[in-house]
């Protein structure tokens, strides 16, 4: 990596400052973090001039419960979302799939905005710039062609944070902040299935505060994920899986993936499941199910099918042992 570039910092008190900087300079970054964001920077990656910092900006690194359930900002660290003893208590995914990103370090830092918004990944543009220009630029960032499928005219890059699904199968909300005011909307929607521009958001627009309804009685969730190396790496597959049980048989089951799509994803079909149990049977048809929804690409160092059969795998063994006794 190369030194950091040249940059301005700001460092606003309050979301009102910090739309009003981005929507005045367009090639401004958010900065959080920035586990993600520095390593880019230095790659030559991302180019940002004016960098605006939100570690000052009131309410965003605050926890809040009501009755509706929990209201996180945007700058909760991953350790404070692994180690909250009411979120390990009531939203087990949630604290697992904090606890399995990255190492100790960068989990003191590293935020649940930041998470939710990390760029998509191929191993063909998580290079430096001389490596980058020397193998012909990607279409993500400064070329006219996709290296995994140079046949096609998209981007094929994988997203790869592990908060979302397991926020996805909590049925989670964010609160988008701009400078036209503030809307509120299914997580789903902040995401886009394109890996060269996955998410939704405009210029002026941050990720302020995700909502996270009360847990139901009897709900029971888990992350699991697939890594090439056993820590300090990102998801090769990721399943999170929310569910309930009327005696011996499903009322309820959600499953997302992260790792296999340019967008993190709620599986569909998954209300068939409901009324039956969790027999073998059911685990081969929702094995079935995720890997025709899944599509990974050759955009890491293992073969797409072989992630194509983790993501199954793990959706499978999750359900298995969420529904056997507590």
């Amino acid at each position: 990596m190369e030194r950091m570039p040249e940059f301005e910092l700001k460092r606003p008190t309050n979301l009102a400052e910090v739309v009003a900087w981005l929507g005045a300079n367009p090639c401004a970054r958010l900065l959080a973090g920035g586990t993600d964001l520095v390593p880019n920077l230095r790659r030559g990656i991302e180019h940002a001039p004016l960098l605006v910092d939100l570690s000052a900006v009131r309410g965003m690194s605050d926890i809040a419960r009501t009755e509706t359930g929990l209201a996180l900002g945007a700058c909760v660290t991953l350790a404070r979302l692994g180690t909250d003893a009411s979120i390990v208590h009531q939203y087990p995914a949630l604290a697992e799939a904090a606890r399995a990103i990255a190492g100790p370090g960068h989990r003191n830092v590293a935020t649940l905005g930041g998470n939710l918004c990390l760029d998509t990944r191929c191993v063909f543009y998580n290079q430096s710039e001389w490596w980058r220009a020397a193998n012909r630029y990607c279409l993500k960032r400064g070329g006219d062609i996709c290296h995994v499928a140079p046949q096609g005219q998209r981007c094929h890059a994988a997203f790869s944070g592990d908060l979302a699904p397991a926020l996805l199968v909590l049925g989670a909300e964010v609160e988008v902040v701009s400078t036209r005011g503030t809307r509120r909307a299914p997580l789903a929607e902040l995401y886009a299935d394109d890996g060269a521009a996955h998410l939704t958001l405009a210029q002026d627009e941050v990720l302020a505060c995700v909502r996270v309804p009360a847990a139901k009685p009897g709900l029971r969730s888990g992350y699991r994920r697939a890594r090439t190396r056993a820590a300090m790496d990102f998801p090769l597959a990721g399943v999170a899986c929310a569910l309930t049980l009327q005696g011996d048989v499903l009322a309820e089951l959600r499953v997302a993936l992260t790792g296999t799509n340019p967008n993190p994803f709620l599986l569909a079909g998954c209300d068939e499941f409901t009324g039956r149990c969790v027999d073998a049977e059911l685990l081969a048809q929702l094995g079935k199910r995720v890997q025709k929804q899944v599509s990974p690409m050759r955009s890491t160092v293992t073969p797409s099918n072989y992630r194509r059969l983790v993501a199954a795998g793990l959706a499978q063994r999750l359900v298995l042992e969420l529904a056997g006794p507590l």
